[in-house]
C-alpha cells in the first residue's frame, strides 16, 4: 500500500511564489488569445477545479481583489512551488514536450521553449516580479 504525501498548506505554498509576478506576468497568459484554442479564462472561470474569477463586463484585467483570489486558487489547485511537474505546467503542455495527457482545453504549448510556458515555469520556480524586470 502506497502512502499519500500530504500537500503543503496553501499559505506555505503561496509564500513560495510571488503574487506580483503572478498578477503582472502570469494572469495575462490566462487572457491571451491563441489560434485554435479558447482563452484559459473561458473554461477556467466556470466548471473546472482551478476556477478563476470571471472578468467583469467590459474589463480587460482582474481587480486587485480578484487577482488575489485567482492567485490563491492557482497556487492551491495547480502549483507545487519549485516543481516542474506542477499541473499548471504539464496539463497545457504537449506530451512530446514533457506534458501529460490530460487537459480538456487542449495543448496550448508545443514546447518548453514557448515564451508563455517559460513565464509560467519562472513563476513556479519562484522568480520575483522585481527580478523579472531586470
Amino acid at each position: 500500500m502506497t502512502a499519500l504525501m500530504p500537500q503543503a498548506p496553501a499559505l506555505t505554498r503561496a509564500s513560495a511564489v510571488d503574487f506580483e509576478f503572478f498578477r503582472t506576468r502570469v494572469q495575462p497568459i490566462f487572457l491571451a488569445k491563441r489560434e485554435g484554442h479558447a482563452r484559459c479564462v473561458a473554461c477556467h472561470s466556470a466548471g473546472t477545479p482551478m476556477r478563476l474569477q470571471p472578468l467583469s463586463t467590459g474589463a480587460t484585467m482582474w481587480s486587485e481583489e480578484e487577482s488575489r483570489k485567482n492567485f490563491e486558487v492557482v497556487v492551491q489547485r495547480a502549483v507545487t512551488p519549485g516543481s516542474m511537474k506542477s499541473r499548471l505546467l504539464i496539463h497545457p503542455l504537449a506530451e512530446e514536450a514533457g506534458g501529460d495527457f490530460f487537459h480538456n482545453g487542449g495543448k496550448h504549448f508545443n514546447s518548453q521553449n514557448d515564451p508563455e510556458w517559460q513565464t509560467l515555469a519562472a513563476w513556479v520556480r519562484g522568480d520575483k516580479a522585481d527580478a523579472a524586470r531586470r
